[in-house]
């Protein structure tokens, strides 16, 4: 395959379906692409009914365009990322990665046109952290959750509000803001700096009021991310956890018990909010994102010092700081099920905790007036 088929199969795989979110290209299927949380397969001309290990090779080899350093790393490491533009079309965030020693590739659409809260309908809470001057913000989820949607989201309203200097630092550039009040840089892990804890250590230098950090992977990162939250500086960044409640324990994995209280004090006075998302198979076809909030107040900052116990949890503060922008997953499930967004089976089966989630289900039913129940025909015994 040449560039000029590999960017004719790129564009066939978009255009054959609606919603696509990823192109993925595995050896022993033919090309697919996922659509509304499924993957779905796309006829080309000619066919490709089962890709070969070679097809499959070629097509990784042919998006890397003999750059050295990723070639390097994807021998090296069994896998790499890159981004990749399909010209007047599209650009892609691509994971070229290693199966029993034959290539796979996974190509991730990313959205050309830069999101806005109101466009996401996100929560109050992502309002309020674009008035945020200093500290922390983690944006949490599984791969594929619309973390970095919507923290560009964020940053596009902190570009339309207020001028300052913002630099990003990504693994690759997701989203190109355009300078409108804010000024932006844009670093690009492997062409712009080496590492995220060098990338983070060079940007303290360069004069900036918010430091987005694409992801926390080591601790010599967070520990940089964490001295520039103390040294009046925003920093946005993303970690792969569940819940919002568990980023604390993630963090704290990556240091040693005897360093555990200090990471605690410090994480207790820097952390601004925690997000972490979800996204639900809609009613109709589609997805739509569930979110658990964590904010900062006295109980939460209590809760980070201590750690959690017997009824004092981020979930309990959670459940009782609604007034604030708090919320748990299971609150805003049952939210969407009550506008009729979900199903009641995929709002039970992506709940935290199904008993709250039934609850909340059976009491959106009594007020529709319908039954809470399957039993019936139930007589008094005599």
């Amino acid at each position: 395959m040449r560039k000029q088929e590999i960017d004719y199969i790129l564009t066939r795989m978009l255009d054959a379906y609606g919603n696509v979110s990823d192109l993925n290209v595995t050896v022993g299927k033919p090309f697919q692409v996922e659509t509304s949380g499924q993957l779905a397969t796309v006829e080309v001309d000619p066919p490709f009914d089962e890709l070969t290990p070679f097809q499959t090779e070629i097509f990784a080899l042919n998006l890397i365009n003999g750059d050295r350093r990723l070639t390097e790393i994807l021998v090296k490491e069994g896998s790499c990322d890159l981004a990749y533009a399909l010209p007047g079309k599209a650009r892609f965030r691509v994971n070229i990665f290693s199966q029993r020693n034959m290539y796979s590739v996974v190509c991730r659409k990313l959205e050309t046109k830069i999101p806005t809260i109101h466009d996401l309908n996100l929560p109050k809470a992502f309002v309020k952290m674009t008035e945020e001057r200093n500290g922390i913000i983690f944006v949490t989820g599984a791969t594929g959750s619309g973390k970095s949607t919507s923290l560009a989201a964020v940053l596009n309203s902190v570009n339309e509000s207020r001028a300052v200097h913002v630099v990003t630092l990504e693994d690759p550039v997701e989203f190109s803001h355009p300078h409108k009040k804010a000024t932006f840089n844009q670093r690009e892990l492997g062409q712009d700096f080496d590492e995220f804890s060098s990338g983070l250590r060079a940007a303290l230098r360069q004069a900036p009021k918010i430091i987005l950090v694409g992801e926390m992977r080591d601790r010599e990162t967070v520990e940089i991310g964490l001295s520039a939250a103390e040294t009046g500086h925003l920093v946005l960044s993303t970690l792969h956890t569940v819940t919002a409640g568990q980023a604390i324990e993630r963090i704290l994995g990556m240091f040693t018990i005897e360093e555990e209280r200090q990471i605690r004090m410090r994480l207790a006075g820097t952390i601004r909010w925690i997000v972490c998302q979800r996204l639900l198979p809609k009613v109709g076809g589609g997805r739509v994102a569930a979110f658990d909030v964590i904010g900062s107040n006295l109980r939460v900052r209590d809760v980070i010092l201590h750690g959690e116990t017997e009824g004092k949890t981020f979930y309990d503060i959670q459940e009782a700081s609604r007034a604030f922008g708090m919320m748990t997953f299971d609150m805003y499930i049952v939210e969407l099920y009550e506008k009729g967004l979900i199903s009641e089976e995929n709002a039970l089966s992506y709940a935290t905790r199904k008993a709250v989630v039934g609850r909340g289900i059976d009491q959106v039913k009594s007020k529709r007036g319908e039954s809470t129940t399957d039993i019936s025909d139930l007589e008094m015994a005599t």
